[in-house]
């Protein structure tokens, strides 16, 4: 099932780049959540989708290996478009962040970043369980998007947008903050929350050394 979203139908260049507004919008905001928690090493992009954030940031990190990924084979082409001339990013790879066992090829990441996900997949307990095993000790885990706050939306336009996504697909739609929290603590990572423009949030989940 093709899910209708704002960035649908985003128009995709003559280099095969695909433009997608939402991401022009947020780069910048997530950029400087990242400044000052990014480490050094490898980091796991999850749902890199037209692989504009890779680009964009990536190159504020240069001792910080990107590794793009995405469920889409189709999106690849755009990743790799978009990030091929910078070296500091591999090339993307296929992965279903919702299956179980993934941890394994993707071992031992000094990040993993995750943006506007949660809300599109039916369950958020796997892939939470699999980012706790594959960041390394010390590691740190970005997850940035919208969620409802005591099991509510926060704004008319997120209330909106969460009733568009279930009346698609009843199973999906924005994830309650703590629960997404607990779950996290539960799997022995450290969270603190940072607010981001238009009511989106950035959980930085950190991996103790011990």
């Amino acid at each position: 099932m093709t899910l209708r979203l704002p960035d649908s139908g985003a128009k995709t260049d003559t280099q095969g780049r695909r433009h997608t507004p939402s991401a022009q919008r947020n780069a910048p905001a997530i950029l400087t959540a990242l400044r000052p928690h990014m480490p050094a090493g490898r980091l796991l992009e999850i749902a890199s989708g037209s692989g504009y954030h890779a680009a964009q940031i990536a190159p504020a990190f240069p001792a910080t290996l990107w590794q793009p990924t995405d469920i889409a084979p189709a999106n690849l082409t755009s990743i790799t478009a978009w990030t091929r001339a910078i070296p500091s990013i591999l090339p993307p790879q296929i992965l279903d962040a919702t299956r179980p066992d993934w941890h394994a090829r993707f071992p031992a990441q000094n990040a993993i970043l995750l943006v506007n996900l949660l809300h599109l997949i039916p369950s958020a307990a796997t892939l939470l369980h699999e980012i706790s095993l594959a960041l390394a000790p010390g590691g740190v885990a970005f997850l940035y998007g919208p969620f409802l706050r005591d099991g509510q939306p926060t704004s008319p336009g997120d209330a909106a947008f969460h009733a568009s996504l279930q009346a698609q697909d009843p199973n999906i739609g924005y994830k309650d903050l703590g629960q997404i929290t607990a779950a996290l603590s539960g799997h022995g990572l450290t969270i603190d929350v940072e607010p981001m423009p238009a009511n989106n949030l950035m959980l930085i989940a950190r991996k103790s050394y011990s």
